[in-house]
């Protein structure tokens, strides 16, 4: 599936951060038997050393994904991520208006151990659109383009929550609205998740410098946001 390098981001002598594809896995997965390429592996292969992935992305969310280049800087950074010390920001396109602003506080099960864990995600509304398609009853359709931010990290949060409070990440499966999936689908062509991991920012633990690593949006996101919310 990518058979182009890795966008870089940022690098320095012990960590790198790239602009990983929607659609990419991190690394091998069982549940994902039918990859057959990984960021891992193909950063590796470009770099020509061993990469360590700091913190996981889902495999259809796009955007800033972080590696170590050492193990002593793995660790670290993944105390970080787990101290809640890194300050993360996605942009999301989900169905229906969404406040201006709202607090999501809400425990979700995990689903390797089953154990409910405290989560947090702010919302901010930045577009609302309304465009003339029709969805069941209704002769047109509706979308807002959110900024998330997750106070906690639990696995698939974000999708969780805003299937939570009925707002679905478009193109999420299986906490989305598979009926706004498939018109997608059919409708646009469409077949990702409009999740972005746009933003990280965190203290490189060498240097003491407060690092600011953006990505910008891939070419299917961008073509959503032409598509619903016209030009930016």
């Amino acid at each position: 599936m990518v058979s182009k390098p890795l966008p870089i981001l940022y690098q320095s002598a012990d960590l790198v951060a790239i602009n990983k594809p929607h659609g990419l896995l991190v690394h091998r997965s069982m549940i994902a038997s039918d990859a057959s390429e990984f960021a891992v592996q193909i950063l590796r292969d470009q770099l020509g050393q061993r990469v360590y992935p700091v913190h996981r992305l889902d495999r259809k969310t796009g955007g800033v994904l972080l590696f170590a280049l050492t193990e002593s800087m793995n660790s670290i950074m993944q105390q970080q991520f787990m101290g809640a010390l890194v300050d993360k920001k996605y942009i999301a396109i989900v169905r229906g208006y969404t406040p201006d602003e709202q607090t999501i506080d809400y425990p979700l099960r995990n689903d390797e151990t089953g154990v409910s864990q405290e989560a947090v995600t702010h919302l901010k509304t930045l577009r609302q659109t309304e465009i003339p398609l029709p969805f069941g009853k209704h002769p047109t359709s509706r979308y807002s383009l959110v900024e998330l931010t997750p106070a906690t990290g639990r696995m698939h949060q974000l999708r969780k929550h805003m299937a939570h409070i009925l707002h679905p990440i478009i193109g999420d499966r299986p906490h989305g609205c598979n009926k706004q999936n498939k018109l997608f689908k059919e409708h646009f062509e469409m077949n990702t998740m409009l999740l972005h991991a746009q933003q990280i920012e965190f203290v490189h633990p060498v240097t003491s410098e407060v690092i600011t690593i953006t990505a910008p949006f891939q070419a299917e996101f961008e073509r959503m946001l032409g598509a619903l919310f016209g030009k930016m």
